[in-house]
C-alpha cells in the first residue's frame, strides 16, 4: 500500500486556485480511494498503480486550465499494510499518551 501526499497547482490562473483544487478533490473523491484533505494538499491511500494513475489524472485535469502545472508529491510505500492514513496518527498519539489537534 502507498500513502501519497499530493499538491497540484495550475500556474498563471490568478492568485486563488481553490476552484481548480476543488475539481481535483472531486476526482479523488470519485476514485473510491481513501483520502484526507488538508490545507496544503491531499493524502491518498491505495495500491501503487491506482494512486499513480490518480495523480496523473489530477495533473491532466489541471493542464486543461493551464499550460504549466506544478506538482509536489511525497510517497510512502509499505508492503502489506493498509489503513495507515489514520493509523500513523494514532501511533504518534499512543507515544504521547494523548490525542493531538487535528484539522476539522
Amino acid at each position: 500500500m502507498v500513502l501519497l501526499e499530493l499538491s497540484i497547482v495550475p500556474m498563471g490562473t490568478g492568485e486563488g486556485v481553490s476552484q481548480h483544487v476543488a475539481r481535483c478533490v472531486d476526482l479523488i473523491d470519485q476514485s473510491g480511494l481513501d483520502y484526507e484533505l488538508h490545507s496544503m494538499g491531499t493524502i491518498v491511500e491505495g495500491e501503487l498503480p491506482a494512486v499513480l494513475a490518480l495523480m496523473q489524472q489530477c495533473i491532466e485535469l489541471m493542464s486543461a486550465v493551464s499550460d504549466r502545472v506544478t506538482c509536489s508529491a511525497k510517497l510512502d510505500y509499505r508492503k502489506g499494510r493498509s489503513g495507515r492514513l489514520r493509523e500513523k496518527i494514532e501511533t504518534v498519539e499512543s507515544h504521547l499518551g494523548r490525542s493531538v489537534k487535528k484539522a476539522t
